[in-house]
């Protein structure tokens, strides 16, 4: 089955999703495919408890809290997310229009294309020693998928960053042993975190080693150890029935380099009025595009996304002039946007919740004591 659509938008992240929102103010209707399970994009997958301090109006807040603000204002058009997949292909059709279809095999018909994929696919760093791509996703994991899948092992975790400690901390408590591995002994993760881990290592309830894996021993298909060079050069074997892998993802175009779109190192070109690539119904918005005086910001993404709109507006229908028109006023826009209004076709304004009084705080409770293993 092939879908229809008006814009088929590649990438879930701040950029794409507020492009959704443009589109829909101009009664344009949007899928969204997006490599990665879940909505958010890189600032979800790399770094969703960070604060960001550079977006309009909201002082601070954290990456996941400016998706979830994101999917909220985006609702009134109903978009449809077409997750963990990703366009494999774009083949424009004779009547202008292109037939997108995607890793999983679904395909969409559509008059154009917004690619506003960060810095393109995100992959895993991965262990690039034998025996590691046989045990993937038994022995070797670059993701917790479900937990519970440690208790009672023998962990070896590698890694320096957040994701690396905290899940640490998360499975001491379950886990039979825990051997962090990390080449460094400073850490890319929240200082209170580090000091816990280093806490627990002191007090034998977990190891830190500092170290480079340089292999795997197995038996039987799984894993029995991870041979480790330290800094001394000495190699060490470690038993591991699990390996927890976290160094990070790297961003890669995928097959969007293969679209024939100009590209400027890893970036594509863009025209900065329009936000148009070399392929006329093709635009791009976000850390993909390129163009002189462009600056790596969500606060830019989201200016690009409102122009790109308004030129993919003026794409689909020749001729015809897209009129600016002001969501305070316009009823058009409170119509998309589902506002009420009063009996004069005001908006009625909700109060903001931010102004009310905080409710008192609760009383401080003891944090239950941790048991060390056994």
């Amino acid at each position: 089955m092939v879908l229809g659509g008006d814009v088929v938008v590649v990438g879930a992240g701040p950029a794409g999703l507020f492009q959704v929102f443009e589109l829909g103010l101009l009664g344009l209707h949007a899928h969204v495919v997006d490599s990665v399970p879940h909505i958010g994009g890189q600032c979800v997958e790399l770094y969703p408890d960070k604060p960001i301090y550079d977006i309009p109006a909201i002082p601070v807040c954290s990456a996941q809290e400016l998706i979830q603000r994101l999917q909220t204002q985006i609702r009134p058009f109903e978009p449809r997310f077409h997750l963990g997949d990703a366009v494999k292909q774009v083949a424009p059709l004779s009547d202008g229009q292109f037939l997108v279809t995607t890793r999983n095999g679904t395909a969409f018909q559509t008059r154009a294309l917004i690619i506003a994929g960060g810095l393109g696919a995100f992959v895993w760093r991965k262990l690039a020693v034998p025996g590691a791509d046989e045990l993937e996703g038994r022995s070797v994991h670059y993701k917790v998928a479900d937990s519970h899948q440690f208790d009672g092992k023998d962990l070896v975790i590698a890694g320096g960053g957040d994701a690396a400690i905290d899940w640490a901390l998360a499975l001491v408590e379950r886990a039979r042993s825990i051997v962090l591995i990390h080449h460094s002994t400073k850490f890319r993760a929240v200082p209170a975190h580090v000091h816990e881990m280093q806490q627990l290592c002191a007090a034998g309830r977990m190891q830190f080693v500092e170290g480079e894996i340089v292999g795997l021993e197995t038996g039987q298909g799984t894993l029995k150890s991870v041979r480790t060079r330290m800094r001394s050069g000495v190699v060490q074997r470690i038993g591991a029935d699990q390996l927890l892998v976290f160094w990070g993802m790297h961003p890669a175009l995928g097959p969007i380099a293969e679209w024939g779109l100009e590209l400027d190192q890893q970036q594509i070109v863009v025209d900065p009025a329009t936000f148009q690539t070399s392929i006329p119904g093709v635009f791009a918005v976000g850390d993909i595009c390129a163009y002189p005086g462009k600056k790596k910001l969500i606060l830019s993404g989201f200016h690009e996304a409102a122009l790109c709109a308004f030129a993919v507006k003026e794409y689909l229908n020749p001729g015809q002039r897209v009129h600016l028109q002001y969501t305070t006023t316009s009823p058009i826009m409170h119509q998309r946007l589902g506002v009420a209004v009063d009996a004069n076709g005001d908006p009625i304004v909700a109060p903001d919740p931010s102004t009310r009084e905080p409710p008192a705080a609760a009383e401080p409770q003891a944090r239950p004591q941790r048991v060390a293993n056994r």
